[in-house]
């Protein structure tokens, strides 16, 4: 390994704020699926891995990345809609196991639907023309597309919060998760307000999806290792916390990032010891709520 100097460090430190940019995008969809749904969706990677397939089909459609980026969001979250309206809404109140078994299975049909689709190897996908090239930020030269997705990620957190804080829709929401059976004698059709908060959740991973493709190959199996890292950030920022899954997919990132840096072997590694040690620290996570599976 050749000299680390502070400026490889501050580029590093950069680079795994942008690979968490990506795991707090997909850990805010499980999150608020299961904070407000307490559903753990195990075909949140799959969603994720349809988002990069859509987003590459529709780009060689229309040629312009900024529509695929607003269809594809649209499209996977048409596709939760359905997957919670047919699929996951007959199986409330059996248990948290149920929707696992389901959304578990639903993940390898995802996956053989677009082996089928597009084929076994994938697709190509290329960084769009305008976001191609470097910046140099004082530290060092850093690609366009990485601040790009940090820079995206920042606009649909905020997006997201002052929808979840600051409208009607979004204090039904945090109603509903907390009392579902008051917000129902309020008049308020609670199964309306599940269905739109999976929506979201799938529409995030798609987002996702889409963004992370360029610089991730694109082929069926895309989802599940990042499905098992994305349930790291979200155990280490607390189920069903959404700051929680912000702040923990920048951590994540990070660590991942410089220990790919200092010892290559590890890297994979060094994101369970990390979840791992805040476990046994705080088992609820940075922010998540003591008893909440329960």
């Amino acid at each position: 390994m050749g000299e680390i100097t502070p400026q490889l460090l501050a580029v590093q430190l950069v680079t795994g704020i942008a690979l968490g940019a990506v795991y707090a995008l997909l850990a805010i969809g499980l999150s608020l699926i299961f904070g407000m749904l307490t559903v753990v969706n195990f075909a949140h990677g799959a969603f994720y891995m349809v988002g990069a397939f859509l987003g590459v089909y529709f780009l060689s459609l229309t040629g312009n990345f900024w529509l695929s980026l607003v269809l594809t969001p649209l499209a996977v979250g048409a596709l939760g809609l359905l997957t919670e309206r047919f699929l996951v809404r007959p199986l409330y109140g059996r248990g948290i196991d149920y929707p696992l078994l389901l959304t578990f299975g639903l993940s390898y049909v995802l996956i053989e639907a677009m082996r089928v689709a597009f084929g076994i190897e994938g697709l190509p996908s290329t960084t769009p023309e305008s976001l191609r090239g470097a910046v140099n930020l004082g530290i060092g030269y850093f690609p366009k597309y990485r601040l790009f997705l940090i820079a995206a990620t920042a606009v649909i957190v905020l997006a997201l919060w002052l929808f979840i804080e600051k409208t009607r829709y979004g204090l039904i929401i945090r109603a509903g998760s907390r009392d579902p059976e008051i917000v129902r004698v309020l008049g308020v059709d609670v199964s309306k307000i599940w269905l739109m908060v999976f929506g979201i959740g799938t529409a995030i991973a798609g987002l996702s999806g889409i963004l992370a493709s360029p610089t991730r190959a694109v082929n069926p199996e895309m989802g599940i290792p990042i499905l098992a890292e994305s349930f790291v950030v979200t155990v280490v920022g607390g189920m069903g916390s959404l700051p929680g899954a912000v702040v923990a997919g920048l951590l994540v990132g990070v660590v991942f990032s410089i220990t790919a840096l200092l010892a290559p072997d590890y890297a994979e590694l060094s994101i369970f010891v990390l979840m791992a040690v805040v476990l046994l620290i705080r088992p609820q996570g940075f922010f998540g709520k003591a008893g909440l599976m329960s």
